[in-house]
């Protein structure tokens, strides 16, 4: 069995202050992607450095130079950024999605070829989509553009597990709720960034021509939520006014191994250290 978590740590520096590293000594997933780390390289480092002797602790390295990590800091100032911590074997890394150069789309997408105990490659995406905004013409062809070019790669990788070769999964906060069953309020929301027809036509495309699972959704099946996302804004935490925008896409080989999920919401508010919660799949590969 192997876990994978992905979790959106809304700025690294402040979820460190609000107990993040309680949560990473009680879970060290095997493959662990974070979002919006918000940081510059030189004090994300010390924050990494802290989770792997975290890791470390508990017997889980990934060798002899210990815990390995993949993260590339946005251009842009406060904004974005992605980074990935695995004690399993690592065969390459690739940063960055081909075609796009603006510094609005760095710290976005990193992927990691990574090795199972049992000996088997898995292409593991950490990605960070951006978040949009209806009544900004910019910031929707931004999203719209990124979305364009992670569908060619996303082809890339089906293509490549079609082949026999390696099996993929991307984890990420995706900024898309895709059914109203991913949202708490979808008539609310049809004309709200992040429940676009037109965003949806995405994830439809990479379930459908693209062949990917989305994992949390196989396993739970056809309920309501459960979310990953509540506004700060109210009481959305309290009454479960929420959004399912993180999740794990996994090429179909890849997703039928997969054996449970879980979503760990902080029981309270005031315990929270994001506004996202993680989301843990344990596969058995």
């Amino acid at each position: 069995m192997i876990t994978v978590t992905t979790s959106n740590v809304n700025g690294i520096r402040a979820a460190k202050r609000k107990g993040i590293d309680a949560w990473a000594r009680a879970n060290t997933p095997d493959v662990w992607c974070m979002q919006e780390v918000r940081a510059p390289q030189n004090e994300l480092d010390p924050i990494l450095d802290y989770f792997a002797d975290a890791y470390a602790a508990t017997g889980k390295t990934a060798g002899p130079e210990g815990l390995a990590r993949v993260n590339e800091v946005c251009r842009v100032k406060g904004r974005a950024g992605v980074a990935l911590l695995t004690d399993l074997q690592v065969v390459d890394r690739r940063i960055g999605l081909p075609g796009l150069s603006e510094d609005v789309d760095s710290g976005r997408w990193v992927e990691t070829d990574v090795v199972t105990p049992q000996g088997y490659t898995v292409t593991v995406v950490c990605v960070y989509v951006h978040a949009g905004n209806a009544d900004d013409e910019v910031k929707m062809s931004q999203k719209f553009r990124f979305l364009d070019a992670m569908g060619s790669r996303l082809a890339d990788l089906r293509d490549e597990a079609a082949r026999g070769g390696r099996q993929a999964v991307l984890c990420g906060d995706f900024n898309i709720a895709h059914t109203p069953l991913d949202i708490k309020n979808a008539k609310a929301n049809v004309n709200h960034a992040g429940f676009l027809p037109a965003e949806r036509a995405y994830v439809d495309r990479w379930l459908g021509e693209y062949e990917f699972v989305d994992v949390m959704r196989d396993l739970a099946g056809d309920i309501q939520g459960p979310y990953t996302w509540w506004s700060q804004r109210g009481r959305a935490f309290d009454n479960n006014v929420g959004w399912r925008i993180d999740y794990q896409f996994a090429t179909p080989e890849l997703a039928e191994t997969a054996r449970g999920f879980v979503i760990d919401k902080a029981p309270t508010y005031d315990a929270r250290w994001s506004d996202h919660a993680p989301l843990t799949i344990t596969y058995d590969v």
